[in-house]
């Protein structure tokens, strides 16, 4: 029983990633969690070997979701205003995503909130040229490379959650 409620919990921490939330941090706590309250010769536990491999995971994680989130605007010149506004166009726009997804059963607040960020990080980018006041292809161009990094680096996030909850199942298992 303990271990499907940590896979349950770890599988909800993991989905907060789209909505560009520390899920990769929470699956970290919430197996930390699982390690600290579960006796040592249980025949369902992790060791703390594992707790520090995902560690490293969730790390390596953040470090993709920023580089690849800033590294393709910042390439196209983007200006110090519109990384900020495309952050926040990000969060801005996961959350209408997650609403306007919520009709499509089960997988459509996901998509939702993945396509929001994305198109919210290129509107921030896009806003943000533009109040600095370059022409229309430089906007475009920043939103673009906005829009591709958020959404490569939210994956890259999503894809080191999806191993670490694979390893605290696969040494809880074992």
């Amino acid at each position: 029983m303990g271990v499907f409620l940590l896979l349950l919990c770890n599988v909800v921490a993991w989905l907060t990633n789209l909505l560009l939330l520390p899920g990769n941090w929470a699956i970290l706590a919430i197996t930390a969690t699982f390690v600290v309250f579960t006796p040592e010769d249980a025949p369902r536990s992790i060791q703390w070997s594992t707790i520090g491999i995902m560690l490293g995971f969730a790390v390596l994680g953040e470090i993709l979701e920023m580089f690849a989130g800033a590294a393709g605007a910042a390439k196209q010149g983007a200006s110090k205003r519109s990384l900020l506004l495309s952050l926040v166009g990000a969060i801005v726009g996961s959350t209408i995503g997650i609403v306007a997804g919520t009709p499509l059963p089960i997988f459509g607040s996901i998509v939702g909130a993945l396509v929001g960020a994305s198109f919210g990080a290129f509107a921030g980018a896009y806003l943000g040229e533009k109040w600095k006041r370059r022409d229309n292809n430089q906007a475009i161009s920043v939103g673009m490379a906005a829009l591709v990094g958020r959404l490569l680096g939210t994956m890259g996030k999503i894809a080191v959650g999806a191993v670490m909850v694979a390893l605290a199942l696969f040494d809880s298992l074992t």
